[in-house]
């Protein structure tokens, strides 16, 4: 699939529907007899490494088309925040390479970011501060001529949806993405916000069964990895030799790090046996401090988003510890997958997308018993084969499932679709 759009499908779209009149087919683009639509002529820039040889010929053929007047699509996100892992991985990848094959994306953060706030200004007037800053947004997104807006999750972490619902009479077509269990905290809210959207996109086969209970348009686009930033030692030169102690490693949120409780028994009685170090990437050091890892040779890094694709080749083995509750089965496997991405073991509790993800004993390791957590991470300590065998697998299963070079056409097909719906439907008011 190329990485633009059929005209015919977008062109009802563009400021107002041709409603009458004679077109004239040349090729691929349809010319209604009213000049009643915008069409982008920026010519987009290809870069072949970044994106596979399919979607560079999709894109030679986009420029041609764009030269003709051919339309290009035009996207508003509305993020969690610059720093929030679903919008780093979901949103932010999206709208650069949309923008690199000459779509043109607005990108509008919460400010402050929706989990948090200002201290100095405190929590009441940065709350007051965020709906302002939507405010804003819902202005841009009626007159911007935007053809989809894509709102990740919901605009604020509460239960009001006043604003989303001025957004929906503001967007001519809104696409809600969904990546986690947020539902289960504003379950009404979140009910409300599927009737809402015209698209829904979620990040695993749980959510889209939440989903589709309530909508009949719901596509799974699991949350993916730019293999162009997360790349493995694959030259010699690159790869240090097999250190005596390995690693295992865990990269993730401060709020995150309790899930590290189901590792701690088993780390203990490996560390008797073993001579390895237990690295944490997290954002606070002092989340460790009520960890019961005593005799485990702990080592802590600052977690930074510009280093972080880099910091987890230092890992030998990657581990995603989960408890078994519906927040845990709704995730989207992002860490497990991060490691998999630089051709790491993973091994990882078997709740949720983990287990559609791993492959038990071909590119990574379940383990639901402490026991199991032992065996596994036993068998990788000792055997340096076992470990690069596993994560050549898992490298692979990410370059062809979950890498965003794969899973971007499928997001703009579905994108693309739904707009062609909204061209026929009558406009929300």
């Amino acid at each position: 699939m190329d990485l633009h759009p059929r005209p015919q499908a977008i062109a009802a779209t563009r400021l107002g529907r041709p409603r009458s009149g004679p077109q004239r087919l040349v090729g691929l683009v349809v010319r209604p007899p009213i000049r009643r639509y915008r069409c982008d002529r920026r010519v987009p820039r290809h870069d072949r490494a970044l994106l596979p040889a399919a979607v560079v010929g999709g894109l030679v053929e986009l420029s041609l088309a764009m030269a003709s007047g051919e339309i290009v699509m035009k996207f508003l996100f509305l993020t969690s925040g610059r720093r929030t892992p679903s919008t780093r991985f979901r949103m932010l990848p999206l709208a650069e390479r949309l923008n690199e094959a000459g779509h043109r994306c607005v990108v509008s953060h919460s400010f402050p970011e929706k989990y948090d706030y200002f201290p100095k200004l405190g929590f009441r007037p940065s709350q007051w501060l965020k709906r302002a800053c939507r405010r804003v947004d819902l202005w841009r997104a009626r007159w911007g001529r935007f053809d989809a807006v894509i709102l990740e999750r919901e605009l604020f972490d509460n239960p009001t949806w006043d604003l989303e619902t001025s957004l929906r009479t503001a967007a001519r077509t809104l696409v809600l993405d969904i990546d986690d269990g947020v539902f289960l905290k504003f379950p009404e809210k979140f009910a409300r916000l599927l009737e809402l959207a015209d698209l829904v996109v979620v990040g695993n086969r749980a959510l889209a069964q939440w989903a589709e209970a309530a909508h009949p348009h719901v596509v799974i686009v699991p949350t993916c990895i730019d293999t162009e930033t997360y790349r493995p030692r694959t030259l010699a030169s690159e790869a240090p030799a097999i250190p005596a102690r390995a690693v295992i490693g865990w990269i993730g949120t401060a709020g995150n790090v309790e899930y590290l409780r189901e590792l701690a028994g088993p780390l203990r009685n490996l560390a008797r046996l073993h001579d390895f170090e237990f690295q944490v990437i997290a954002g606070n050091p002092g989340v460790l401090a009520e960890l019961p890892l005593s005799g485990v040779k702990v080592a802590f890094r600052t977690w930074n988003p510009a280093t972080e694709a880099t910091d987890i080749l230092d890992f030998d083995i990657g581990v995603m510890p989960l408890t078994d509750d519906p927040w845990s089965r709704y995730k989207c496997g992002l860490k497990l997958l991060q490691y998999m991405a630089v051709g790491l073991p993973g091994v990882a509790s078997p709740v949720g997308v983990n287990r559609d993800i791993i492959r038990h004993g071909e590119n990574g390791f379940l383990a639901a018993t402490a026991e199991q957590w032992e065996t596994s991470l036993g068998e990788l300590l000792t055997a340096p084969e076992l470990r690069r065998r596993i994560g050549t697998e898992a490298l692979a299963t990410v370059r062809q499932h979950y890498s965003l070079q794969v899973q971007l056409p499928r997001w703009l097909e579905a994108v693309e679709s739904s707009i062609a719906r909204q061209a026929d439907a009558p406009r929300h008011t």
